[in-house]
């Protein structure tokens, strides 16, 4: 971990020697989502609730999935950006140095500027909480810490597996950004305002349920007599990380080296 904590460092001086252009594109990043979340304001505005969520409920929701989506765009954008390595052929030199392969990769690229979606989310979540009536528990703020750090899992586990793609295909593929962009967009409102087999898709096999749906019923007091399986669901979603992590390795011991 020290490695990995050097490269954060490394990357981090390097982004602050242009401050301007640090800030300037930390508050575009601060005015992007602000668009989807005014269209959900207005939605609300119009309709009142959708299937039983309230504003602040779903509200909560988006800020937990963006905190999510933002801290991994930060600190996995290695992998995102993996495909880059292997076109130039630079991945070879990460084989040769004796150093994990997911530490270099994950160490590769960070993107400090997604502070400003970051303070965004920070925002709208601390809005929902204080116009929420939760009954507090340590557990409950527990769980709240967990549903954002599992979404960090979850995202980096799909940029994994899309850098995993790259060992076959080169070029990385598009449709990875259905279950990251895309998911993102779907996982901003409570699962069950979409069709069953969505929900079910986006429960069992990309666990975005276990980040807000589940574990935010729990927190608002919806979950009906299942509190302690909507309490742990967040645990067993940031498990999808692993089988994402054997994927990679899996692609690395099948690399074909460009001979450079």
């Amino acid at each position: 971990m020290s490695l990995y904590f050097k490269y954060l460092l490394i990357h981090f001086k390097s982004q602050m020697q242009y401050r301007t252009s640090f800030w300037l594109l930390s508050i575009g990043q601060f005015f992007i989502p602000f668009s989807i979340f005014a269209g959900l304001y207005f939605l609300f505005e119009r309709f009142g609730q959708i299937k039983g969520w309230q504003f602040f409920e779903v509200a909560l929701c988006f800020a937990i999935i963006h905190m999510a989506f933002s801290l991994s765009e930060c600190f996995a954008r290695g992998f995102d950006m993996f495909s880059g390595l292997v076109v130039k052929g630079e991945f070879d030199r990460f084989l040769v140095r004796p150093r994990s392969t997911f530490v270099q990769v994950l160490g590769s690229k960070f993107e400090f500027t997604r502070v400003g979606r970051l303070l965004q989310s920070l925002i709208v979540l601390v809005w929902a909480l204080s116009n929420l009536s939760i009954e507090w528990s340590a557990i409950k703020a527990i769980t709240l810490v967990l549903m954002i750090v599992s979404g960090v899992f979850i995202f980096t586990g799909i940029y994994m597996l899309a850098a995993a793609m790259c060992f076959w295909t080169v070029q990385g593929l598009e449709v990875a950004s259905i279950f990251t962009d895309g998911g993102r967009e779907m996982a901003q409102y409570p699962l069950n305002i979409y069709q069953k087999w969505v929900a079910r898709f986006f429960t069992y096999v990309i666990p975005f349920g276990t980040v807000n749906y589940l574990p935010l019923q729990y927190i608002l007091g919806k979950a009906n007599g299942n509190e302690l399986i909507h309490m742990l669901t967040p645990v067993l979603g940031s498990l999808f990380i692993f089988p994402c992590f054997l994927v990679w390795q899996f692609g690395v011991r099948h690399y074909r080296s460009t001979g450079s």
